[in-house]
């Protein structure tokens, strides 16, 4: 039996992770959302083996207490932490776009917030129970829009508040990584590959969203002609967790693509 934290479970890649993992029945799954009152399609799932926890992956102290219910029901133990929540304000400006200089900060500082500084929140509030647990694993999912050299290939320049806080995640990643190897960690960030969420959005997207997204892949296919579209969760989940499993101590920290190499697309 083996035991899994994800957060961001409610809809799209986590909710697939809580789908997949908790298929096997000696599995138990802790889901953490927001809201447990929105998390219909979680609910839905309606396996026994399925725990949901409301938390905010930004408040330290509500991850605390998440982690205090789950040593409960574990005896102080977790084998597995799937680091899935993330979010994004971005309007889809390059770094000189924005009207002032308080909004490129303010985009900056709230994608940081909420995707590199809510790992380290999430991470340290479970690493006591994985310090106790057979796997010690940790799985944070990242975004190749964080990486450099796509940047640079795919002439990337949108989405800057974001892509700077994913590029931060992963040296998030590689900290904990070079710290906890001695003692048999395994930390891993994986970019989940284009994933179609749109079956579980929570609204119609806007004009502007669609058309910063149809702006965004137009460059990535034009200068990355291998890009092969879009994939579903539950294909982007089943490579990620292939990856996952048979990554090992030696490669710890790295940043990888779903295929578990460095090729994004």
């Amino acid at each position: 039996m083996s035991s899994y934290v994800i957060t961001g479970a409610s809809r799209g890649i986590g909710l697939e992770f809580v789908r997949q993992l908790s298929a096997n029945s000696e599995n138990k799954v802790f889901a953490l959302v927001r809201n447990k009152a929105t998390a219909t399609k979680l609910k839905n799932l309606a396996r026994n083996n399925i725990t949901i926890l409301e938390a905010d992956v930004t408040d330290g102290k509500a991850l605390q207490l998440a982690a205090a219910e789950v040593s409960k029901a574990t005896d102080n133990k977790l084998d597995y932490l799937i680091n899935n929540a993330g979010a994004t304000t971005d309007p889809g400006l390059t770094l000189d776009q924005f009207p002032d200089p308080e909004a490129v900060e303010k985009d900056l500082v709230e994608n940081f917030r909420t995707n590199a500084i809510s790992v380290v929140h999430s991470t340290n509030a479970f690493l006591p129970l994985l310090k106790n647990g057979s796997a010690k694993k940790v799985l944070t999912v990242g975004s190749a829009l964080g990486d450099s050299e796509l940047t640079l290939k795919a002439e990337v320049t949108a989405r800057a508040g974001y892509s700077i806080a994913k590029a931060a995640l992963n040296l998030v990643v590689a900290k904990y990584a070079a710290q906890y190897k001695a003692q048999g960690f395994v930390f891993l960030s994986i970019n989940p590959g284009s994933v179609d969420t749109s079956a579980d959005a929570i609204s119609e997207p806007s004009a502007g969203t669609i058309a910063e997204n149809t702006a965004l892949f137009k460059a990535i296919t034009t200068n990355l002609p291998n890009h092969k579209g879009r994939i579903t969760p539950e294909e982007s989940v089943r490579l990620q967790l292939e990856v996952f499993n048979r990554w090992t101590v030696e490669e710890t920290g790295a940043f990888v693509s779903q295929h578990g190499s460095k090729k994004f697309v």
